[in-house]
């Protein structure tokens, strides 16, 4: 039985327990009674190519919160395995050494086939962390490169991880990763080419900064031995303290919520779809007719939506 009581106290296993029930869909009406309670927290996305250390820049961050005494929640989207449909859940297994701490709870989970970045369910498991009383959510991608923008629209400050190799310094210089940037960190910097990689975002992002109010950050981190992680706080922090003051914050997150509203009722709509508008008997038997040419598939999705019922 699910305790929003102790949820809301920051208990970990009832925050295991309403995860775990949210992403499985057994209880529906457990984020209608906490949505309530969320709201407070801060939401950091922490975005790149593989292999750019996201997950130990994650871990190092983590641990520089801890420091300041604030209570965290980490959210690590894993790819799904085309075979299986599991995970490895690689980025839980690197965090151990904070998962015990007592002000931190990590989640990892399986992307489940999306191409954004971020799992269907993740904006819902950021809903339970923040009810839970976390200050910062840091939410970590798969990694799959330009298509994974999806994070710019849950997070209030995203971070876009670079290493100065694999052609990082092209990628970022298209559309895409670089456009959803708060904050630009430069990983591995203690590696040959980080500081062409530094010139070239700062001729990048010129052309932004004129017509933003934020001038934008790029960073030089070596995640590993935490160099350059206190001054990438610092930033998320100045990030915060800019949308708060300028109303940025609330802006963009009622365009969130607009947003994440529009979703819920996509998904509502296509869930009604399959469950009561047409029979999987019904549209095998459709298909193969349109197969044969006999019907035309648009022809019949607008009979469905407009309510006239097939005439087939």
């Amino acid at each position: 039985m699910l305790s929003l009581k102790d949820l809301l106290q920051g208990d970990k296993r009832a925050i295991a327990q309403t995860i775990s029930a949210v992403e499985n869909g057994t209880n529906t009406k457990i984020l209608e009674k906490l949505y309530r309670y969320t709201g407070n927290a801060f939401h950091v996305g922490i975005t790149g190519p593989p292999g750019a250390g996201k997950s130990t820049l994650v871990n190092a961050i983590a641990a520089e919160l801890l420091k300041q005494k604030k209570k965290i929640g980490i959210i690590a989207v894993d790819p799904t395995s085309p075979f299986s449909g599991g995970a490895l859940l690689g980025d839980r297994v690197r965090m151990t050494d904070l998962a015990l701490k007592k002000n931190i709870y990590i989640r990892s989970m399986a992307s489940r086939g999306s191409l954004g970045g971020l799992a269907q369910k993740t904006k819902d498991v950021a809903l339970v962390l923040d009810a839970s009383g976390m200050d910062f959510i840091l939410i970590e991608t798969i990694g799959v490169g330009q298509v994974e923008l999806d994070i710019a629209q849950v997070c209030d400050t995203t971070v876009v991880v670079l290493v100065p190799e694999s052609g990082d310094s092209i990628q970022a210089l298209k559309a895409g990763l670089l456009e959803i940037a708060d904050i630009m960190v430069v990983n591995k910097g203690d590696r040959e080419g980080s500081d062409r990689l530094l010139t070239d975002l700062k001729f990048a992002l010129e052309l932004r900064e004129q017509t933003a109010g934020w001038h934008f950050p790029i960073l030089k981190t070596v995640a590993t031995t935490h160099e350059g992680i206190s001054a990438l706080v610092s930033e998320i922090e100045n990030h915060r303290e800019y949308l708060d003051k300028s109303g940025q914050l609330e802006k963009e997150r009622k365009s969130k919520i607009a947003m994440h509203i529009h979703e819920l009722i996509e998904e509502k709509i296509r869930s009604h779809l399959r469950k009561s508008v047409i029979s999987k008997a019904e549209l095998a038997r459709i298909a193969d007719k349109v197969y044969r040419r006999e019907l035309n598939p648009y022809v019949i999705a607008s009979e469905i939506l407009s309510g006239s019922g097939l005439n087939i």
